[in-house]
């Protein structure tokens, strides 16, 4: 690619970065970045995508003019920071809800270099073959994942990152949606999308709930509300019961800001309200209605959050825009989730800088005082790469 798309390059406004018409549409590639078919995971191909990543192609156009006209969920409602009870009530009604004003504007400032910094890092990798970039393994083309790009798989290395941790519009939102302040942070990350992603990302949950720690979770569920009998154990309540309290104990539930205002044009993430207590799996790309195609976040502005419950389905959509969309983010867990299903990702010298609620919170992906965290500060595209970086890291401790 030429160097000096990315010299200015930034995360909100116009970008000459993305509409690489040479790497063709539903492309993926393997760990070893050799293209191959269809990969499972968030590889999938969309099958009504134009057949040219160009931005002027006819069936780019036809896709924008139908995203004009239909693109974005109706009445969608935004909350303010200090409505803590109402976004709690629509984040439990429809396992998401989009909060504005998140970050003041040094926040977003700083978001905005920590995402533009860490993408020229990816970008800068040189294409195969002609291939303006690397697609990242197991994605759909211009698209990435700053957490899995990250050979430790989380960005809790960077300072921009940690800082975000623990806001004063955040937390007490968080402490109302966990019913409780003992809560823990998993990591951090987020996904983004060039200009001339012309897929959709099919739907998708983030993990599956197994259901399980019923009685654990059972003592969340009562600070929540609801009417459970305060001497029965989780086996002794009726079904009904059992099910309320899965679904108000979420096992995942995560932030993502937004570094510009969605727009009907520029990639914004859909949402489908309502499936984060479902047990069934979403529709096949093939098979998504198109209003699923169309519940989108179109509206909300730069330097809001979207609090989401990771089971809910969601997935990316076009960018037919000159526009870098970027929702960087931070993921926080329950305090029943079984403390060995977390990883060291968190220097000790970044976790010192913290608040001191933020210290708490991050204590379980702390790493020992002088140990850096495997993989972490490495980004790459390749799962190979990435692989060798955290081995690396390994074996020198």
């Amino acid at each position: 690619m030429d160097k000096s798309e990315l010299q200015d390059l930034q995360v909100f406004g116009e970008t000459s970065v993305g509409w690489d018409e040479r790497t063709p549409p539903n492309e993926t590639v393997d760990e070893a970045g050799v293209p191959v078919g269809e990969s499972r995971g968030f590889g999938i191909h969309d099958p009504s995508s134009p057949t040219n990543r160009i931005y002027d192609d006819p069936e780019v156009e036809a896709l924008r003019r139908n995203l004009r006209r239909s693109n974005g969920i109706s009445g969608l409602e935004i909350c303010a920071p200090n409505e803590i009870e109402r976004a709690t009530r629509i984040f439990r009604r429809d396992g998401f809800v989009v909060v504005r004003d998140l970050l003041d504007q040094v926040q977003l400032d700083s978001f905005r270099e920590g995402s533009a910094r860490i993408l020229k890092e990816i970008l800068s990798i040189p294409g195969f073959e002609g291939r303006k970039y690397i697609t990242e393994t197991g994605r759909l083309p211009h698209r990435y994942s700053y957490g899995t790009a990250s050979s430790s798989r989380q960005m809790m290395h960077d300072p921009v990152w940690a800082s975000m941790i623990d806001l004063p519009t955040t937390t007490p939102i968080l402490k109302s949606m966990f019913g409780t302040d003992d809560y823990h942070v998993w990591g951090g990350g987020g996904d983004l999308c060039l200009p001339g992603a012309v897929e959709y990302q099919h739907l998708h949950a983030d993990g599956i709930d197994a259901q399980d720690l019923g009685d654990e979770r059972l003592v969340y569920a009562r600070n929540m509300g609801g009417n459970i009998d305060k001497d029965l154990s989780f086996e002794e309540l009726d079904m009904r019961s059992q099910r309320f309290v899965m679904d108000r104990t979420s096992p995942m539930i995560t932030i993502n800001f937004l570094m510009t205002d969605l727009t009907w044009e520029n990639g914004p993430i859909r949402q489908i309200p309502g499936t984060h207590t479902t047990v069934q799996f979403p529709p096949s790309i093939a098979d998504e209605p198109s209003w699923m195609r169309h519940s989108t976040l179109v509206g909300a502005k730069a330097g809001a959050g979207v609090f989401r419950d990771n089971r809910a389905w969601h997935g990316a959509t076009p960018n037919l825009s000159r526009e870098v969309r970027a929702l960087p983010n931070i993921e926080y867990s329950p305090a029943w989730r079984p403390e060995d299903q977390y990883q060291k990702t968190m220097p000790y010298e970044i976790w010192e800088t913290l608040t001191p609620h933020a210290q708490k919170i991050c204590r379980l992906i702390r790493a020992e005082k002088g140990v850096w965290p495997f993989g972490a500060g490495v980004m790459h595209p390749l799962a190979q790469q990435r692989k060798a970086a955290y081995e690396k890291d390994d074996v020198k401790q």
